[in-house]
């Protein structure tokens, strides 16, 4: 039986194969250049969470540890897990003295902090680092953006947060959406700049207020904080809230830091990650 030649035209003659040419996208250029990243992480007592978190540092060129003192075997976990991780032993003074040193210590391009306590995606490094490529110089997570959600927040913390924004937004002018989160990446350029001061966990609002007073480019995108997947929080909900009151109004009457232009943008931007990250394809 004969089969029909799908190539044959209706005269008889044969055509000639048709090749497709390859549709080319031009994403040459949309090409980004991925700046080395370094994780900064304080830790006291979380060898178990860093069990899950360590592993999934994969975009991470350096991890830096700043331990407070721990007794569960945090340190041994990390250098088990991650060798080449930069491990700081200092007296557990509080989350904001162990993220200045950090921040000290990291040689990448942009610094990337993050808690130990696994509530903080890894996974969500790329959103924030496709916005220091359009050229921020901090990007701060936010729960409350499209897209972001808190599995741990309580009621009283969530109420006393969006509070302490709103206040933080009238004071500074700003349009800040979640003050008190600190899954953040900066350049490294910007920390001698922000003239961190803080040992506690107010430190996330001094680096807000700081990029103010500094002329610091700023935007939030959208993350979503998991549950604490072993042990407890160090966070005291009224103690710290208290200290970061008392940072936001001390500091709003302590003028502009350095010399930095009054032309530059002062507000931060709010972004939906899911428009602005790029993929990254990492080869390993």
């Amino acid at each position: 039986m004969h089969t029909p030649d799908p190539l044959a035209r209706a005269d008889g003659a044969s055509s000639a194969p048709l090749v497709r040419q390859p549709h080319r996208l031009g994403l040459e250029r949309y090409s980004t250049h991925w700046p080395t990243v370094t994780a900064v992480i304080p830790t006291l007592n979380e060898a178990e969470n860093l069990r899950w978190l360590l592993p999934r540092l994969t975009a991470a060129d350096e991890v830096v540890i700043v331990d407070g003192e721990s007794t569960d075997g945090t340190v041994e976990i990390t250098r088990l897990l991650r060798p080449d991780a930069v491990i700081i032993i200092e007296p557990p003074i509080g989350k904001g003295s162990a993220m200045r040193t950090g921040m000290a210590a990291a040689t990448s391009e942009v610094l990337i902090m993050l808690d130990a306590d696994g509530s903080m995606d890894p996974a969500e490094f790329d959103a924030f680092l496709a916005l220091i490529g359009r050229g921020f110089d901090i990007v701060k997570g936010t729960r409350y953006g499209c897209g972001g959600a808190s599995d741990d927040l309580t009621r009283i913390r969530s109420r006393g947060n969006r509070w302490l924004t709103r206040l933080a937004n009238l004071l500074y002018r700003t349009r800040w959406t979640d003050l008190c989160y600190g899954y953040v990446a900066m350049r490294r350029s910007a920390v001698e700049r922000l003239q961190l001061t803080s040992t506690g966990f107010e430190i996330e609002t001094e680096l807000c207020v700081n990029a103010v007073r500094s002329g610091l480019r700023m935007a939030e995108v959208a993350s979503h904080e998991r549950d604490r997947r072993y042990g407890e929080s160090n966070l005291r909900t009224l103690r710290d809230g208290w200290r970061v009151l008392k940072t936001m109004l001390r500091l709003r009457f302590r003028g502009r830091l350095g010399d930095t232009p009054a032309t530059q943008p002062l507000e931060p931007v709010a972004v939906n990650w899911q428009s602005t990250a790029l993929g990254r394809v990492e080869s390993r």
